[in-house]
């Protein structure tokens, strides 16, 4: 990578969990792999974000074209932990009818009859598409975990079945970005109090976000096993330092550009007589009254 990237060394790896991971010596307020500061930062990701930009059109007129690949962010983190604003300010840098976003709250009542992968799967991205996962099935092994909504038994058995189904998703042609946003509990207290303080933020308050700070310990555990057993060559996840916004909209902008450039994406070919179709439109300014060329609106004014 580019040295005049900042980065020294690439967010995918810097930033990747595997079977040892553990949050003891973890530092929310650090910034792995970028030796730069806000400033330098902003800079990088308006440039990568032309990039992405590039890659999301060629993947979404891949799709339009008979192509079968899709890519899908997963994002998981505490309230506060900037979930909202990725989507915002990384997925806002491209065309918004290629992405597709959805948010995972508590089961209705017919997602309680189903299997607990059955609303995953209905939410997927089409070929062509960059879907977002704003809370996923993770929650399935985090909260039904920590407040013990199923019996053990259940929610053990469901990182293998997270992991086969997500080896099928990427079989299929989807590329997985798990990204787990991490931020102290100092930080979160901090946001929270601001929240409480602009009343144009009150919506976005839940008491219960309170009450599950309490839990914070049996969460550790529940995101250090999630890490440990569900990181896989095919779906890594990347465990993010979020106390700094602007790393963390930085790393997964990086992230989710290199997911795209690893496609190798082509622009499709013209299914259609490229030359025949430019001689087509030459006959017709030939045969416009005056030499003038014929728009929607009718002939263009007369040239002077």
């Amino acid at each position: 990578m580019a040295k005049r990237d900042r980065w020294i060394e690439p967010p995918a790896s810097a930033l990747r969990a595997g079977e040892g991971f553990s949050f003891d010596g973890f530092d929310a307020g650090a910034t792995p792999g970028f030796d730069g500061e806000e400033k330098h930062a902003v800079k990088v990701m308006r440039r990568r974000g032309e990039d992405l930009a590039d890659l999301q059109e060629r993947l979404f007129a891949d799709g339009r074209t008979g192509g079968h690949r899709s890519v899908l962010l997963v994002l998981q983190g505490m309230d506060t932990a900037g979930k909202g604003g990725i989507v915002r300010h990384v997925l806002g840098m491209v065309d918004p009818q290629g992405v597709t976003s959805r948010g995972f709250g508590r089961p209705t009542a017919e997602e309680l009859e189903h299997h607990f992968l059955w609303r995953i799967e209905r939410a997927l991205p089409r070929a062509g598409r960059i879907g977002v996962f704003d809370r996923s099935h993770y929650e399935d092994v985090l909260v039904a975990r920590v407040h013990d909504l199923v019996p053990r038994a259940e929610w053990e058995g469901r990182y293998d079945e997270i992991n086969a189904w997500e080896a099928r998703r990427v079989e299929e042609g989807t590329t997985i970005v798990k990204c787990a946003l991490i931020v102290s509990l100092d930080e979160q207290l901090d946001r929270i109090e601001g929240r409480l303080a602009r009343p144009d933020k009150h919506w976005k308050y839940d008491p219960a976000d309170l009450d599950e700070r309490a839990h914070w310990a049996e969460y550790r555990d529940a995101y250090e096993a999630i890490f440990r057993r569900t990181s896989t060559d095919g779906a890594p996840w990347h465990v993010i330092p979020a106390n700094h916004k602007w790393y963390a909209r930085l790393a997964i902008t990086e992230l989710l550009t290199s997911a795209l450039e690893s496609l190798d994406l082509t622009w499709p070919p013209a299914s259609f007589d490229v030359d025949a179709e430019k001689e087509r439109v030459a006959a017709l300014r030939r045969a416009s009254p005056d030499g003038r060329a014929i728009t929607a609106d009718g002939p263009a004014p007369p040239r002077p």
